[in-house]
């Protein structure tokens, strides 16, 4: 993939409108999870020391267009992100006007501006050319370093890369970086753990997974649907009775391709959906008429270790069971630290990624050790779909046409 770094040009002097995201969680004002924030901050802070000038936009929220409604102004990232970055950090209330024209211009070398919420105008959604245009004002140099947002063809991500010199950041590099080595060119055997509720929501990821890996590890309500295609009953547990000839579809594809799909031999089955519940280890095909399977059970905990010891990459997306309910937690935590330990030791390489996952690694405390743990989401699943990604491939067309 040839998509040219911003770490490879001359940036002193010049103004760098960077795309993030800084979409982070919020409470009474105050950032409660800086993650992201300081992860981007951390790429920006070498090219800050270079003398560029940073010019920063992201999106916040959901809110309504053209309401500039104050709860979801980004303004009030500007604490969180200026102690991030190490500087202070000016402000733009809007993100296309003359004004933030000026104030984008008025920067100094190793200074940082952060402009208005990108979705307060109706243009960022709908890649409204006009928009591009009136946001590529703001700097000389476009930097995409927001892969978490890359699945979406808005004019931040898409429009604007077309309009200048257009570049990838740090951040989204590494993560292009982490994924393509464990999914285009992994180290073999390479296992993916996909669990989740829904296999109907993915679909595409399994069909792609099973004809680049060697053995997919699927959990959760997704396990038990494909046990329910092969007869078992569910009792009252979560499945897809529409989804059987996708399962058998996709079982077909992986026996075609020699991948190996792994299912829990035996569960967890509860009589309530609590924390607690009073609850059986039974095998997979053995649910209760009156219970819901909500974990793996041991047996099939043991297979899995037995398979991730195995393996030089771990892929994961998605928990194995309800893992925000002791004990229904039990697999997906010990799984989680069993692919830590791997990583640690240099026996595999990790990469994981969705938002249930990363809650579930760092559940875990093991989120540290993983070798790469992306927090985006939708675009996360669309590359393991491997779909091609707008905002990815408007940097590579301008790469192409520089």
């Amino acid at each position: 993939m040839t998509i040219p770094s911003i770490l490879d040009v001359d940036v002193k002097g010049k103004r760098l409108l960077v795309r993030a995201d800084l979409n982070v969680p919020m409470e009474d004002g105050r950032v409660t999870d800086a993650t992201r924030i300081t992860r981007f901050a951390d790429g920006m802070k070498p090219l800050l020391a270079r003398g560029a000038r940073l010019v920063i936009i992201t999106h916040f929220g959901r809110p309504k267009p053209n309401v500039m409604d104050p709860a979801y102004s980004v303004d009030k990232l500007r604490p969180a992100l200026a102690e991030a970055l190490d500087v202070p950090v000016r402000f733009s209330d809007t993100c296309a006007t003359d004004a933030a024209v000026i104030l984008s211009e008025s920067l100094k070398d190793g200074q940082a501006l952060l402009c208005e919420n990108l979705r307060y105008n109706p243009g960022e959604t709908a890649n409204d050319p006009g928009f591009a245009a009136a946001l590529a004002r703001l700097g000389d140099l476009y930097v995409n370093d927001a892969f978490s947002c890359a699945h979406r063809a808005h004019a931040s991500t898409e429009g604007v890369a077309h309009l200048m010199p257009a570049y990838a950041g740090p951040l989204l590099l590494e993560e292009i970086d982490a994924l393509t080595a464990a999914l285009e060119a992994p180290k073999k055997p390479a296992v993916a753990i996909v669990g989740g509720s829904k296999v109907s929501t993915k679909i595409a990821v399994l069909k792609n997974l099973v004809g680049k890996l060697d053995h997919v590890i699927i959990g959760g309500g997704m396990a038990n649907t494909f046990l329910f295609a092969q007869g078992a009953p569910m009792g009252r547990s979560l499945h897809e009775a529409d989804q059987v000839d996708t399962v058998r579809e996709i079982t077909q594809l992986a026996a075609q391709s020699g991948c190996r799909i792994h299912l829990p031999v035996d569960v967890v089955a509860a009589w309530d959906f609590a924390p607690h519940a009073r609850n059986t280890v039974v095998a997979g095909d053995a649910c209760p008429e009156d219970a819901m399977i909500l974990d793996a059970g041991p047996k099939a905990l043991a297979e899995f270790q037995s398979v991730l010891a195995d393996c030089a990459t771990i892929l994961w997306n998605g928990p194995l069971g309800a893992f925000e309910m002791k004990p229904f937690d039990q697999s997906t935590m010990l799984l989680a630290q069993t692919a830590a330990d791997l990583t640690r030791e240099g026996h595999a390489v990790s990469v994981a990624g969705g938002g249930d996952t990363v809650a579930a690694l760092n559940a875990a405390h093991v989120a540290d050790d993983f070798t790469y743990v992306s927090t985006a989401g939708g675009a996360f699943l669309e590359w393991l779909e491997g779909r091609t990604l707008p905002g990815i491939a408007a940097l590579e067309r301008a790469a192409k046409a520089a």
